[in-house]
């Protein structure tokens, strides 16, 4: 088992791309426009506005 987190992997992310059962969605934090209040880049999704999320039942 590996501690280093995936490259791949922004901080808001639930899982990686092409997981079965997530899908892209808009950020929560930034509201989808990659920045925060203040200007500056949202840290969840590292500014793109995107995360992966969980839309799968189970």
């Amino acid at each position: 088992m590996t501690t280093t987190p995936d490259p791949d992997l922004k901080p808001g992310d639930e899982a990686e791309p092409g997981t079965p059962g997530a899908g892209e969605d808009l950020c929560e934090t930034c509201g989808g426009s990659g920045k925060l209040a203040d200007g500056k880049q949202c840290p969840e999704c590292e500014g793109s506005g995107r995360v992966m999320r969980g839309i799968g039942g189970g």
